[in-house]
């Protein structure tokens, strides 16, 4: 029997293994999703504010999705609270 063994020695492969790259992920990108104007100056500021979500790492889109939401919120909120003109009567015509 021999006592040599067979194959590389566990010093050979460590130093055979190519070194591991480091991972980068992705710089932020915009998405090309298009906002189209809704004819509202309040709603179309919030909606333009998305756009901010574009050039930040995702971790950064949960500031800018709350802040836009709070935004169309309050914005809900006031059309709510605006006082409606009320609709005008007919006038009376009374024939005697």
């Amino acid at each position: 029997m021999s006592d040599s063994m067979t194959g590389p020695t566990p010093e050979a492969s460590e130093e055979a293994a190519p070194p591991a790259e480091a991972y980068e992920p992705a710089a932020p990108a915009p998405l090309g999703v298009e906002r189209a104007p809704t004819g509202n100056a309040d709603v179309d500021a919030q909606l333009e504010r998305l756009a901010d979500a574009d050039h930040l790492p995702a971790d950064g889109h949960l500031e800018v999705y709350e802040d836009v939401h709070r935004g169309l919120r309050d914005t809900l909120t006031a059309l709510d609270a605006r006082p409606q003109p009320s609709p005008s009567a007919p006038p009376y015509n009374h024939r005697s």
